[in-house]
């Protein structure tokens, strides 16, 4: 009996074959990372956070084109939209410490609009503090310090501050706080002032 290719296909192959898989084939690399102090693993210059817990720990990153996977003794512990461009840092909320989420509602753009409304150098001011951390998120508490100490200061002084600030790059919470304060502190005497008449008191000609 002779029967069709389709016929023995249909009786013999295809009850042997397997689904299809439910998802596209996408291809992946492997590579190890590990955790920094700030809790953030670095890929191709982007740095994407895990949970703090694993500070110091090596885990395995699964990378495709879309996405970062970071993986701890097989778990995977955190997944990331995969970044080209824009902001070099990822953090998600939950793998903060408790002592970070404080500040997750909080962005380098808010500060600075909140720096901007004493003017142009406090703006700066601000922006070159949240340079100079590798993680801005890690300058945040410095930014609501210092501009907290700001309110309520003239805005001529701060700005005087800031400018001060910029010129001998003093971006700590201390250094910016010396600055505001020194300013506040009454000026020394003029030696050009008049000088106090008392007859108990002798005068330079007394010498003479």
């Amino acid at each position: 009996m002779i029967r069709s290719r389709r016929a023995l296909f249909e009786s013999i192959e295809r009850p042997t074959l397997a689904a299809l898989p439910a998802e596209d084939y996408v291809f992946a690399q492997w590579q190890f990372a590990r955790a920094g102090l700030d809790y953030h693993i670095e890929v191709d210059g982007f740095f994407y956070s895990v949970p703090f817990g694993l500070i110091g720990e090596q885990v395995d990153v699964r990378l495709t084109q879309r996405t970062v996977e970071a993986f701890h003794k097989g778990e995977r512990v955190a997944a990331h939209s995969r970044r080209y461009g824009g902001q070099a840092h990822g953090t998600k909320p939950e793998h903060m410490p408790a002592s970070h989420r404080h500040y997750a509602t909080w962005s380098p753009e808010r500060f600075r609009s909140w720096a901007a409304s004493f003017g142009p150098n406090t703006e700066m001011l601000i922006g070159a503090i949240l340079a100079t951390r590798r993680h801005p998120e890690q300058a945040y508490r410095t930014c609501i310090g210092v501009l907290r100490h700001m309110r309520g200061l003239p805005k001529e002084q701060v700005e005087a501050a800031s400018a001060k600030a910029l010129a001998i790059r003093a971006f700590s919470y201390k250094g910016v706080v010396f600055l505001l304060d020194a300013r506040q502190s009454p000026e020394p005497a003029s030696s050009d002032r008049p000088a106090i008449t008392h007859r108990n008191i002798r005068g330079p000609g007394y010498f003479h």
